[in-house]
């Protein structure tokens, strides 16, 4: 709920019309029984990393933003959603452009 990264990608995929299944481990809903660290363990495990966000399509890994965005602009996201029948009902020149505007050059 409070990363700008997760932002980010959740901005993309409502522009681009991709539906998605957000999982917000660090929300309260998932602080009963330390779910939401229980998840973040699972993510180290399945994936290396227990950063967030981690996008996956068909139960393929992609990556956090940085990887989501880069699979975005190598045509590799509109790929894989394809082969998991998900149309796409836009599209964006460059995705790094939903990243915080701290992150952005001046």
């Amino acid at each position: 709920e409070w990363c700008e990264f997760c932002w980010s990608v959740r901005k993309m995929f409502e522009d681009a019309g991709i539906p998605y299944t957000a999982v917000a481990i660090d929300s309260v809903a998932f602080q009963a029984d330390n779910r939401g660290a229980r998840l973040r363990s699972a993510l180290l495990e399945i994936c290396g990393t227990h950063t967030i966000p981690q996008v996956f399509v068909g139960g393929k890994h992609i990556g956090g933003a940085t990887e989501t965005f880069d699979a975005y602009n190598a045509g590799e996201l509109m790929s894989l959603l394809e082969e998991q029948q998900i149309s796409m009902t836009a599209t964006m020149e460059n995705a790094y452009s939903y990243l915080p505007n701290w992150l952005h050059p001046r």
